[in-house]
């Protein structure tokens, strides 16, 4: 058999590349041109802006309570990803290094946790926080997040650390380190591109999360921008130039972060290893 691709199967590969290109681009591509567009873009024709404005941008961030929706994202996405990374660190650890009773049961019931869907869960843990006083809290719904996302992001850490050589964690202890001094510039180098990967997924978790934000807040200076992009919809009209010019905008953070996740990813690597 012939190992080498005729030009027509490399014509068909590149063209089934372009088209999944034009596919997956095409919603952020229509998202775009109908925040810069000076008309109603879902009632126009042509798929191309007539002309382009910026008013729309000007208009979600000092018109309505948007800014205020993005703060409030803000805060709690910090919460979580801060507290979820850094539990899940000390839990990967426990898991990866340590051998206790149940560590296998534990394992097993983190998995079990991760399977759940979140929808199942909306009325009991509605329940809880409004025992707990929590409703209408920005700290009660990034603790919801962080119970959502450690276990994703103990699992995902565990196999960073495992993946470390324990020789190496000998050899400082043989060098007159300390435990915390091991993990400091040992350890800790090693797992940062899991321990960014893991932030990473728990950003997007609490970044955009609509079910929970939706059930848990309802006072308006407490919502999220995930329930916020609801405002743009009225009884009788829909702002699409306005809804599209606020998703842009919670769209940005997204892409930087992973542009920059990237690249730490990448020179995270090798980090630990040659100190």
């Amino acid at each position: 058999m012939n190992s080498h691709s005729t030009p027509a199967m490399k014509i068909g590969k590149y063209t089934a590349a372009v088209a999944l290109l034009l596919f997956t681009l095409f919603p952020i591509y229509f998202m775009l041109t109908t925040a810069v567009s000076n008309t109603n873009t879902s009632g126009a024709d042509s798929l191309l802006p007539t002309s382009f404005t910026f008013r729309h941008f000007t208009d979600v961030m000092t018109k309505g309570h948007f800014s205020t929706y993005l703060m409030n994202s803000a805060i709690v996405t910090v919460i979580t990803v801060v507290v979820s990374v850094f539990l899940a660190l000390l839990g990967s650890v426990a898991i990866a290094r340590f051998r206790f009773r149940f560590r296998t049961t534990v394992l097993v019931l983190v998995l079990i946790v991760q399977m759940l869907p979140a929808e199942a869960l909306v009325i009991p843990l509605f329940l809880q926080m409004k025992q707990w006083h929590l409703l209408n809290s920005l700290i009660g719904l990034a603790v919801v997040y962080i119970a959502f996302s450690l276990p994703f992001a103990i699992w995902n850490l565990r196999g960073f650390v495992a993946a470390v050589p324990v020789e190496l964690e000998e050899a400082a202890y043989l060098d007159g380190c300390g435990w915390w001094r091991m993990f400091r510039s040992v350890l800790l180098p090693l797992v940062t591109p899991g321990l960014i990967a893991t932030g990473a997924f728990s950003f997007v978790l609490a970044w955009e999360e609509f079910t929970f934000a939706l059930t848990f807040l309802s006072r308006d200076d407490r919502l999220t921008v995930g329930v916020g992009l609801q405002s743009f919809f009225g009884q009788n009209t829909n702002d699409w130039n306005g809804l599209m010019a606020a998703s842009t905008i919670v769209t940005i953070p997204v892409v930087v972060i992973f542009v920059l996740a990237q690249k730490r990813m990448g020179a995270g690597l090798v980090a630990g290893s040659v100190k």
